[in-house]
């Protein structure tokens, strides 16, 4: 019935199917004004895409396949093939991290699933790059409830280098509320697998809780933004702050129902700064600030699976708001898993179909 209400209140104040207050204006698909080129289309559902300090794209793909692409030529080469990842639906090899001073500290940091003793289960695993392969894992994180559905788990570094995970409800919307899980959550830790001691609660890895299933995030200064898949309304752009309430499952998107007013004022709750209804699936998130494409200047760039479209987000000058949207490459390349930006300002973005998935760099 909630649902129900929520659709018919978008629908009489929005044709557009967002919720109403956003500031924002969008286009249609505008893909005839950007040029493509196909660099690989050999991966099976491919996660993670990163351009690399040795300027290599850096990918994993959620078989257990970590591998270095040239980005002129297209050519993958494998670096490790994760032994006892479980892929089993939604789950598998998923985000995936550089050390920010990697020259001096070559270490790639892993999130994946796997069965642990009957239960399938969610770990963030440190390994060492060396000649050209990963080697020594670390363990930093285990025991992260994990399902065929909404498992994260996107990482990222903070400008002082400080490690932020994403995680799912694991397909238990409890569980994103109670602070003792490591489900629904944002976590901080040191690159050591150790708590910070400011962290909100001390011995915690916990910086913010209450999300259904966050597959974005990126650190734009020190700002943290993070798109978050919601139910069959409601998939969220959000800031991430330190010991806020998401508020998953008492609140979807804004509070804008009485019983959602009430949740949002007794539990901290902090609200998106956007949200689509019906849903578009939100997955990989990162900023575009280059004047190789100025049109996309100061503007998150969001990959889309449902809607099978990259959306530009353009931010305001305080980088508070989301002012403008505009579409790209509608069902051009099905669904579209994550992205990554190149120093000299090319975008590079991979799809998510199945097997013959593909890597694909925007050029102009």
């Amino acid at each position: 019935m909630k649902v129900l209400i929520k659709l018919v209140l978008l629908l009489a104040i929005a044709t557009a199917c967002r919720k109403s207050g956003s500031g924002t204006s969008s286009e249609g698909n505008t893909s005839d004004s950007l040029s493509t080129k196909v660099l690989n289309e050999k991966l099976s559902y491919p996660w993670e895409v990163l351009w690399g300090p040795d300027n290599m794209l850096w990918l994993t793909e959620r078989g257990g396949k970590v591998s270095r692409v040239d980005p002129v030529t297209g050519v993958q080469t494998t670096l490790l093939q994760i032994p006892d990842v479980k892929s089993m639906g939604e789950g598998g090899l998923l985000g995936m991290v550089l050390h920010p001073d990697f020259s001096k500290s070559p270490q790639v940091f892993l999130a994946y699933n796997y069965d642990k003793n009957g239960t399938y289960t969610e770990k963030i695993v440190r390994y060492d790059y060396t000649n050209g392969s990963l080697n020594n894992p670390l363990i930093l994180l285990d025991n992260i409830p994990a399902a065929s559905i909404h498992d994260g788990c996107r990482l990222a570094f903070s400008p002082d280098k400080k490690l932020y995970i994403s995680t799912g409800d694991a397909s238990n919307s409890a569980r994103a509320q109670d602070k003792n899980s490591l489900s629904g959550k944002i976590f901080r830790i040191n690159p050591d697998g150790s708590i910070p001691a400011d962290n909100p609660v001390s011995g915690s890895p916990v910086w913010s809780y209450g999300h259904r299933n966050p597959q974005g995030l990126v650190f734009v200064g020190d700002k943290l933004f993070s798109s978050e898949h919601g139910n069959s309304t409601d998939d969220e752009i959000n800031i991430i702050e330190r010991n806020r309430n998401f508020g998953w499952p008492n609140v979807e998107g804004f509070c804008n129902t009485s019983a959602e007013q009430s949740f949002c004022t007794s539990n901290n709750v902090k609200e998106p700064i956007y949200a689509w209804s019906p849903t578009i699936a939100p997955s990989g998130l990162d900023y575009y600030n280059s004047d190789y494409l100025p049109r996309l200047k100061n503007s998150l760039l969001l990959c889309v699976l449902k809607n099978r479209v990259l959306i530009q987000l353009k931010l305001d000058d305080s980088k508070n708001k989301i002012t403008e949207t505009k579409e790209f490459f509608k069902d051009e390349f099905g669904r579209l898993r994550d992205l990554c930006i190149s120093p000299d300002g090319k975008i590079y973005f991979i799809t998510s179909n199945g097997t013959n998935d593909k890597l694909v760099v925007i050029t102009k």
